[in-house]
């Protein structure tokens, strides 16, 4: 799966599966991020032996990853975390991080598209996410896409400067999610990235 798709601003964008050759331009991805933005992610991928595990275990782990790259560069890292088989199979975890250049373009909701279809092949009927409170834009984001606030564990996480935060669980059925998807597409026209 290799998909271009054009932005709000008109430029274009590849999003296609992180590969294993993409050690080095994942960890300059989560490097160029600025501070406050790699705070609440939850292991330290500036860290290229964390970055190089992360891709190396991403089948055993069940997780499919997808990166959306401009000019060799990866500008956007998404992630669907897959349940071992049993009791919460039917869901899935998505993660989502837009670089500061490619945000309010429309780039994170196209990702979501892309990682709502892999949901969908992998038979998934809810999705989750995870955040801290101070993720308010994160937040903002994927409650347009149809998720609601399901839980909140009061200072339950450490941010990366070792801050306690609360953490904040939201919750989706696939069905909810395309439908938020779709009204989102149709009013940005953007019929010619389908």
């Amino acid at each position: 799966m290799k998909r271009k798709v054009r932005l709000k601003d008109g430029s274009d964008v590849v999003i296609r599966p992180l590969r294993k050759e993409d050690i080095d331009r994942s960890h300059a991805f989560f490097q160029a991020l600025p501070p406050e933005d790699r705070a609440y992610l939850r292991v330290d991928v500036t860290k290229r032996e964390i970055v190089k595990r992360r891709i190396q275990t991403m089948k055993s782990c069940g997780v499919k990853r997808l990166v959306a790259v401009v000019d060799d560069r990866i500008v956007a890292d998404g992630a669907l975390e897959l349940e071992a088989p049993g009791w919460k199979e039917h869901m899935v975890e998505l993660r989502l991080i837009v670089a500061r250049p490619f945000q309010r373009k429309g780039l994170g909701m196209l990702m979501a598209r892309e990682l709502y279809l892999l949901a969908v092949k992998e038979n998934v009927e809810e999705v989750i996410v995870k955040m801290m409170r101070p993720q308010i834009g994160a937040h903002r984001i994927f409650k347009r896409l149809g998720f609601r606030e399901k839980a909140m564990l009061p200072e339950y996480v450490k941010d990366m400067g070792g801050k306690r935060q609360d953490l904040i669980v939201m919750r989706c059925n696939l069905e909810a999610m395309w439908k938020e998807l779709e009204v989102y597409l149709a009013e940005s026209d953007w019929q010619r990235v389908r």
